[in-house]
């Protein structure tokens, strides 16, 4: 079992995970979804994607055993958009997120039993109206 810490790292990638789905559900591809309300949209989603690589970073790497997920280039895609923010392409965001995220969110959800005593912090975390968009994992606990 995985110490509990690393159940408050995940509850927070998923929680990005789920605002971004939220920010890109209206779009059909990524010139809509770059372009709408002055990037709005865009820099949301930018701003919880180095979230991502940030808390990916805090996991313990023996939970992050799936080689579906390449956890180095989470936390890689974070530092260049935290380093070079001009640079982010939008195509790539867009990619990352309709290819990406959702197998990174699959893969989050089956870590969570690993962790020790995940489904009492796990109930105490989604009262947080900080997780509202994760209420999904109750039912798996």
């Amino acid at each position: 079992m995985f110490d509990s810490k690393n159940l408050l790292y995940i509850l927070t990638i998923l929680e990005a995970i789920e605002k971004i789905a939220l920010y890109c559900q209206k779009f059909e591809d990524e010139e809509a979804f770059y372009n709408a309300d002055k990037q709005l949209y865009f820099n949301a989603t930018v701003n919880l994607l180095i979230a991502i690589g940030e808390e990916n970073k805090k996991i313990d790497d023996n939970l992050k055993t799936s080689p579906i997920i390449n956890w180095k280039n989470l936390s890689a895609m974070r530092d260049k958009i935290s380093h070079d923010y001009r640079g982010v392409d939008e195509s790539i965001v867009w990619n990352v997120v309709q290819e990406y995220l959702p197998k990174l969110k699959i893969t989050l959800i089956e870590m969570i039993p690993k962790i020790e005593n995940h489904a009492t912090f796990l109930d105490e975390a989604l009262k947080s109206p900080y997780y509202e968009d994760l209420g999904y994992l109750r039912e798996r606990s």
